[in-house]
């Protein structure tokens, strides 16, 4: 009887004809690459990119990897430059719910704050539907819909280049007046600000220059600023730095940070909130 399984060659040498052991070779693929196309895989694993095209979407609904335009990567990964919010949306994502609920609880009711774009800061719009009175200003376009209409009584949302990968806008962060085109300035009880990396030499920071001049004058603005970043940003560094460890009123992340780097926040009087 003739089947459709395909044969493969383990490191060890030893053949697999079943699909799920296909499966098994490509998800290990997947989690040690971190991110893959189809042609890579269909390559590797000699089979045709419909098979593995399915493969993926199958995995994919499993919740065991994410499927993207053009391949997949896997949950465990670090997200790059070009990553898709939705994407990120699904990378860490129980970490960042975590680091959500514990960051809204730093938020008061009648307060003004800053939240700049990013997957994190959309957790914690999602825990802040017990909150009253609010005034919102963030340059993220997603933030919007997560926010209870119950929630705030203005929200605002900074003008700028349109970032299409983030979904955000990149620009000043102030207002233009309705009279004479003069820019107002803007200041706010608290600015949650998520950043892709925290390392005691690079400070907290993000890929991109003007998203962490943004940043940095959102913290210029504020009484107290938290930072927000799950362990897997730990002990990296990206290209931009926004500010150093110690600047930080609050850290909130879903573990304790390492040593150093927790040394460099404790000196500072810096809050390290974590589960």
């Amino acid at each position: 009887m003739t089947t459709n399984a395909t044969t493969l060659t383990d490191r060890d040498g030893s053949a697999r004809r079943l699909p799920a052991g296909r499966k098994a070779v490509l998800v290990a693929y997947v989690q040690e690459a971190g991110e893959v196309t189809v042609a890579e895989l269909a390559a590797r694993l000699d089979v045709s990119t419909d098979t593995i095209r399915r493969d993926l979407d199958r995995l994919d609904r499993d919740g065991i990897l994410i499927r993207t335009h053009g391949g997949a990567v896997s949950l465990s990964s670090l997200p790059q430059a070009d990553t898709g919010i939705d994407v990120r949306l699904r990378l860490q994502a129980s970490a960042k719910e975590s680091i959500g609920a514990l960051a809204a609880t730093l938020v008061q009711d009648d307060s003004v704050l800053m939240m700049n774009a990013g997957t994190t800061t959309l957790a914690v719009a999602r825990h802040m539907s017990e909150r009253r009175g609010l005034t919102v200003a963030t340059n993220s376009l997603r933030i919007p819909a997560e926010l209870s209409s119950n929630t705030y009584r203005d929200l605002y949302v900074f003008g700028g280049t349109y970032h299409q990968v983030a979904q955000a806008t990149i620009g000043p962060v102030s207002f233009q007046a309705s009279v004479g085109g003069k820019k107002l300035g803007v200041q706010c009880d608290l600015a949650l600000l998520a950043v892709g990396a925290v390392s005691v030499e690079g400070g907290y920071s993000t890929s991109n220059v003007a998203e962490a001049v943004m940043m940095s004058e959102m913290m210029t603005n504020a009484s107290r600023v938290a930072f927000l970043a799950d362990s897997s940003k730990f002990d990296r560094r990206l290209f931009a730095q926004v500010a150093e460890l110690g600047r930080a009123d609050y850290f909130v992340s879903d573990m304790a940070p390492p040593a150093e780097i927790a040394a460099v926040l404790a000196a500072n009087g810096v809050q390290v909130m974590y589960p």
